[in-house]
């Protein structure tokens, strides 16, 4: 019996099992403003919940990298190597732009 509900509740519900069921606390014009945008997508409101978390814990989980390069390369020396810069001034001086 418990096999069958299990089959049928990811027939009928196939979302219902897939992730984990929380409750948050929401200002009253926000949830509005969520639940209409969510109908005019045309998805519901856990998963546009669910798509704008994962938007705001990848752009956090980016500048987390950036913050790492910055530090990486802030203690390097960013100046061109004088032959280097040489080279690229001879180079520019002989192309028609």
């Amino acid at each position: 019996m418990i096999r069958m509900r299990m089959r049928l509740s990811r027939w009928v519900l196939p979302w219902y099992t897939s992730g984990m069921k929380t409750a948050i606390s929401l200002p009253d014009d926000l949830f509005a403003s969520a639940d209409a945008l969510a109908r005019r997508l045309g998805m519901s409101r856990s998963g546009l919940i669910a798509a704008a978390l994962a938007e705001f814990v990848a752009k956090h989980r980016t500048s987390k990298i950036s913050e790492r390069l910055d530090a990486v390369y802030g203690a390097e020396d960013s100046g061109l190597d004088p032959a280097l810069a040489r080279a690229q001034r001879r180079a520019i001086g002989r192309s028609d732009w």
